[in-house]
């Protein structure tokens, strides 16, 4: 698909906006993480989401009904994104920004080898070398035998690998499954789910919490919006690696309003994962050097199941151009 002129630039800022918005989101996440247990806050942001999914699915003129063509595959995909969303909101909550982003950055190195056996990829020298090196960065941001790794830690290496799992799933399926059905079962398991462990953690909230609440779905709206429209003015490889960008944001905000600083290991170990996600991503880009592009075609956040990722579904399926820049799919959170 040709392009105008200077829309890389475009989707690049755009990209680089919806990314910042959704830190801010995870801000907002960290913040209600410090008063009430994770079941709450995951199930209060579906709840918060389910009107914007409902204007969503109005304009889905397609036939069909919500039944899955392959009901076993859905179900994994939606229990990793249960269990991605409690993970991550957990993690968010008790570790700091910069640590938890650094984890999840582990995701495409996981994609690139889950590839291998569900979608039949090809990883040759170059790509295992890369994975084997930012799988030592994520050692290198754990620090094993040198801190006291807590909940949280396994809590945000839990959210990568299921959020993995999720995103290869989508890219299993995705071209034969409806996009109501990827949006919905998600968010109604977290739902029930998150609704039957409700009244042993519940707390009562104050507005102001439940309009953080509120903004958590909100943001997360308009940051896929955002990311769509960078999608369809601009190449995956230069959308794709903007993602990067919340570890600054995440210093910035932890520092800010957390009184958190980075230190060494963990800024060191999270340049070796971006590093190393990075080059997968340009490995993959490049004709010839990879079938199904599993990872350039897994081009927004981890799946949590708390909120409208109509949009992030079409990118992740994203037609079969998406390794040259699709994304035109149609028109994930």
């Amino acid at each position: 698909m040709k392009r105008p002129a200077g829309s890389a630039a475009t989707g690049a800022a755009l990209a680089l906006l919806a990314f910042g918005i959704f830190a801010t989101h995870d801000v907002v996440v960290k913040w209600l993480g410090g008063q009430y247990a994770p079941f709450q806050i995951v199930f209060f942001s579906v709840l918060m989401g389910f009107p914007l999914v409902t204007l969503m699915l109005i304009g889905d003129r397609s036939d069909g009904n919500l039944r899955p063509r392959h009901p076993w595959w859905t179900a994994l995909r939606t229990a990793a994104a249960v269990v991605t969303g409690l993970s991550a909101f957990y993690a968010f909550a008790v570790l700091p920004l910069a640590q938890v982003y650094a984890i999840l950055f582990a995701a495409p190195l996981i994609i690139t080898i889950l590839a291998i056996p569900i979608l039949g990829e090809v990883v040759r020298l170059r790509r295992w070398a890369a994975v084997v090196l930012g799988l030592v960065g994520v050692l290198v941001v754990l620090r094993p035998g040198q801190v006291n790794l807590g909940l949280g830690h396994l809590a945000a290496v839990t959210a990568a690998v299921s959020g993995a799992v999720a995103s290869i799933v989508v890219r299993k399926i995705g071209h034969e499954e409806r996009s109501a059905v990827l949006l919905l079962y998600p968010m109604l398991a977290n739902f029930v789910c998150m609704g039957i462990a409700l009244p042993f953690v519940y707390r009562p909230m104050p507005m102001a919490h439940l309009a953080g609440l509120a903004l958590i779905a909100l943001l997360a709206f308009v940051a896929m919006l955002l990311i769509i429209a960078a999608y369809r003015r601009a190449e995956a490889v230069i959308v794709a690696p903007m993602q990067y960008s919340q570890i600054l944001w995440a210093i910035a905000y932890g520092w800010f309003l957390f009184g958190e600083t980075i230190d060494w290991p963990t800024a060191t170990g999270a340049a070796i994962v971006i590093a190393s996600g990075l080059y997968i991503l340009l490995r993959e880009a490049r004709g010839g050097t990879s079938r199904t592009t599993p990872v350039l075609r897994t081009r927004s956040r981890p799946e949590t199941g708390t909120s409208p990722k109509l949009g992030g579904l079409i990118a992740e399926r994203g037609g079969e151009r998406g390794g040259e820049g699709g994304g035109e799919g149609g028109g994930r959170v």
